[in-house]
């Protein structure tokens, strides 16, 4: 399992680089809050918020990033003076963070800007509690998070802002809906009920610490968008909270908060967390619960029990989730992997018809950015048949289904990406057989996406020719085979999606 980490393909070296970036932006803004007199709980809360605003913040283009970093203060600061000013009334103060844990997955329907807001209000509310904040120490709290904020901006976007060479994969927007027939409202009312559950038998647990049991609920929905996605992303999160609580009584407890090597373990445990996210939440969560523990070490009040403690409120937070997500309005695995899939395979035929019409001599046809997309399409129909395709999924006929989806969506993406690399050819120019194949692959989209559509009948052969104008038979043949070959996975393809 760790083996994935090291394996995964990095392309461009992002996740190494985003790891690295990480450490640098958050040891400067901790440093600096060093420097500036901040107390040690001032400098901690400024390093979560430096760690947020480069976690969460992930939209397409570098002056969209800039903004939602901008933004972060306006969505933290007045959760921040509001959790500090609950501290001694705790109905007031569960109520109101259940409130912001609601607003919060609700936010995600503005896309990456919402999101990153939702997730830096509720992670400013829940690092009060970790810190025992009091309304004493709102103005250097607030003055610890402007400062983190800035200096990791410094470092984000001034001294390594690498964002700038490369180019924006278009980004998809959930599947529509109004209502609670959104997928997000659904969701926000889950989330809350879960986080009712969670906290209340958080507390039965512990006065002091049960707000871990919320902040397992939290990152359990985020980035999740199903029940099936919710029950596997529970399990790995109480999988990787294992195996940190197990490192930490090793690791961290020895230590007894010593500075120095406390803090060069917080910044390899940061770095795991950036270059694990993308591969692997289990280890992900691993590196959080190692980095908690540690921290809690710096403040002086870790021991077995408190780990022992960390354990148990993540569990009940999991179960709190996986309840919440079966009984409160649930979103099957399967109508949001079917929103997807069908959005991909759009995305298959504008990928085929902009390259058509590039063949075709159009100087304004592109297929360049639909590639982009449906590449990101894809990471989304993965991500919401990971349930399906899990090692523990009892579902054999349905498991077996969605790998034969996802093996065929990829082949679509690399017949795509073929056709959009003859396109660019400056030789290729009209074949009307191009014309004809790309009819016939947009009869089959359509009787994929259309609500009960029928089945995809087979094509004469596409290297079949009627009159034809290209002059280099090679370009043209080639471009010919893709399409065969997509015609090919989009009539295969409708077999598993009737079913």
């Amino acid at each position: 399992m760790l083996k994935r980490v090291f394996v995964a393909p990095d392309p461009g070296r992002l996740r190494l680089r985003s790891g690295a970036r990480a450490v640098l932006g958050i040891g400067a803004a901790v440093a600096a809050c060093g420097l500036a007199g901040h107390s040690l709980a001032a400098a901690v809360a400024g390093g979560l918020a430096a760690l947020l605003a480069l976690f969460t913040v992930t939209d397409a283009t570098v002056r969209g990033q800039a903004v939602t970093t901008a933004l972060l203060p306006v969505a933290g600061l007045p959760v921040l003076a509001a959790a500090t000013a609950l501290h001694g009334l705790p109905w007031a103060r569960d109520a109101v963070f259940l409130a912001v844990l609601g607003a919060g997955v609700y936010a995600r329907r503005w896309g990456p800007r919402g999101h990153a807001l939702g997730v830096f209000a509720f992670m400013t509310f829940f690092e009060t509690q970790f810190l025992h904040a009091v309304p004493g120490q709102l103005p250097e709290l607030c003055a610890a998070m402007l400062l983190a904020l800035a200096v990791s901006s410094a470092v984000r976007f001034g001294l390594w802002c690498y964002e700038r060479r490369l180019a924006p994969a278009a980004a998809p927007a959930p599947p529509s809906g109004t209502g609670l027939a959104r997928t997000t409202t659904r969701q926000a009312v889950q989330a809350t009920a879960a986080g009712a559950l969670a906290l209340g038998a958080g507390q039965l647990l512990s006065e002091q610490r049960w707000y871990w049991a919320v902040g397992a609920v939290w990152w359990i929905f985020v980035n999740t968008a199903s029940r099936g996605d919710i029950l596997v992303r529970g399990f790995r999160r109480v999988l990787g909270t294992v195996l940190g609580v197990a490192v930490g009584a090793v690791v961290a407890i020895p230590l007894h908060g010593a500075g120095l090597p406390t803090a060069v373990l917080v910044a390899a445990c940061v770095f795991g967390i950036f270059y694990a996210a993308p591969v692997s939440y289990t280890w992900m969560m691993f590196a959080v619960t190692v980095m908690a523990g540690l921290l809690y070490g710096l403040l002086g009040v870790l021991s077995p029990g408190l780990l022992a403690l960390r354990l148990a409120e993540t569990g009940v937070g999991a179960l709190g989730a996986a309840l919440a997500v079966v009984l409160v309005l649930p979103v099957t695995t399967h109508a949001t992997t079917d929103a997807w899939v069908r959005h991909a395979v759009r995305c298959v035929h504008a990928c085929a018809a902009e390259s058509a019409a590039r063949l075709a001599g159009s100087p304004d046809a592109d297929p360049a950015p639909r590639v982009a997309e449906l590449e990101a399409l894809l990471g989304r129909v993965r991500l919401s048949l990971a349930p399906l395709v899990h090692p523990l999924s009892p579902l054999r006929t349905r498991k077996a289904r969605a790998r034969r989806v996802l093996a065929l969506l990829d082949d679509c993406a690399r017949e795509v990406r073929g056709l959009a690399s003859i396109s660019a050819d400056p030789e290729a120019s009209r074949d009307d057989r191009l014309s004809a194949a790309c009819a016939r692959v947009e009869v089959a989209v359509g009787a994929l996406t259309s609500p009960g559509g029928g089945s995809v009948s087979p094509s004469p052969s596409l290297s079949s020719p009627t009159s034809s104008t290209s002059v280099s038979p090679s370009v043209g043949e080639g471009a010919l085979a893709h399409l065969q070959g997509l015609e090919r996975a989009l009539g295969e393809l409708a077999v598993p999606l009737r079913v």
